[in-house]
């Protein structure tokens, strides 16, 4: 510890001078939270649609009406033929257009199966599964309406009541948001200490750290120890944020949800510490962080469910701290679930702290070559 605090007061003394990168870490995260948790919804809703009415009576603007009261419709433009429809698709003026034939009512008045078409634009997969499940809906709850009529039934055959749990309201943010807490924070703290070596290396000041009687792994520690709390004023920013900006629910143990998080800044310093190991300049350093940080955006369950992923890229998923974190996270803020439901991954992000820290002790070496 006697040889551990000097590192530590050198690396603070450095941070605080550094005013510009101080600054920018802490505020880039707020920024980011605040644009992306607008910007990214899971929820489509009010699809530009276009229509093309061919039946033109009371029950064609009744089912287009119903569309419409779906919210995930919204009506763009009525068009006159197919060609105009398939155009403003194509011009990506609408995702979506409806046709309602015009034999469509006497379909309807005959018993036999009335048909309306819905055109989707599926170069948006997203956007594209929405409409046609926002579709299937409509037709659902018309044929249910018009069996039970037909039947003398005043009530409906069957109810299924759904009761979502978690996020009854199904809003984006609460999911978006907790991961955006752990993907911000695996990106600053890795291109930070990424460059830490390296930036010692260039400004020829490794050469003085070589000649300390520091070892290794008090200089590791020492270079990551300044870093963890600005990783912690990054974590209460951005919960803070997501709290009253975004109305995500916190309904877990705070203590322990910063506990972890303590754990997992220290585990992603670590992971940046190991690239700076194995690069020579700051620009390889960067470089070599994003290949690092694009596979926690892709493989952790993020952006896209793990459960939908290979086997063999569940796997890599798995060996990524932000995997286990955003478990972690979810459980906390959204389920207020605790040790007994989360302890498993709390040993992993300890044992990947634990790991990347010798690993990046083992890889460094006190010498300039």
């Amino acid at each position: 510890m006697k040889r551990f605090w000097p590192m530590f007061r050198k690396e603070f003394i450095q941070m605080r001078r550094d005013r510009l990168t101080l600054g920018i870490m802490i505020g880039i995260p707020v920024i980011q939270l605040l644009l992306f948790g607008f910007a990214i919804q899971t929820d489509v809703r009010h699809i530009p649609t276009v229509v093309l009415d061919e039946s033109r009576t009371p029950a064609s603007r009744d089912i287009i009406q119903a569309f419409a009261n779906t919210g995930s419709f919204r009506i763009v433009d009525h068009v006159d033929d197919r060609r105009a429809l398939d155009a403003a698709i194509a011009r990506g003026d609408a995702q979506a257009g409806i046709v309602v034939p015009a034999d469509y009512p006497r379909d309807l008045a005959r018993g036999t199966t009335a048909t309306v078409q819905v055109i989707v634009d599926a170069s948006d997969p997203l956007s594209s599964t929405a409409a046609l499940a926002a579709a299937a809906g409509v037709a659902q709850v018309r044929n249910l309406a018009i069996l039970s009529a037909a039947g003398g039934r005043s009530q409906l055959p069957l109810e299924a009541r759904v009761r979502p749990r978690y996020n009854p309201g199904l809003r984006s943010p609460n999911y978006i948001v907790p991961g955006l807490v752990g993907v911000i924070l695996t990106i600053t703290m890795v291109l930070v200490t990424a460059m830490a070596i390296v930036r010692e290396r260039e400004r020829g000041t490794l050469e003085q750290l070589i000649v300390t009687p520091i070892t290794k792994t008090e200089l590791m520690l020492g270079k990551i120890a300044p870093y963890v709390g600005v990783g912690m004023v990054q974590m209460t920013a951005v919960l803070a944020l997501g709290r009253f900006v975004f109305d995500v629910p916190l309904t877990g143990n705070v203590l322990l949800l910063y506990g972890v998080a303590l754990v997992f800044v220290i585990a992603s310093l670590a992971l940046g510490l190991f690239v700076s190991t194995l690069v020579r300049t700051q620009q390889q350093a960067m470089q070599a962080s994003f290949f690092f940080v694009l596979p926690n955006i892709l493989l952790s369950g993020f952006m896209f469910p793990r459960q939908a992923m290979p086997l063999v890229f569940q796997w890599l998923g798995a060996l990524l701290p932000l995997t286990h974190f955003l478990k972690v996270l979810r459980g906390i803020l959204l389920k207020g679930v605790g040790v007994p439901e989360l302890w498993q991954e709390m040993l992993l992000l300890v044992a990947f702290a634990v790991g990347l820290i010798a690993l990046a002790v083992r890889r460094f070496q006190k010498t300039l070559d």
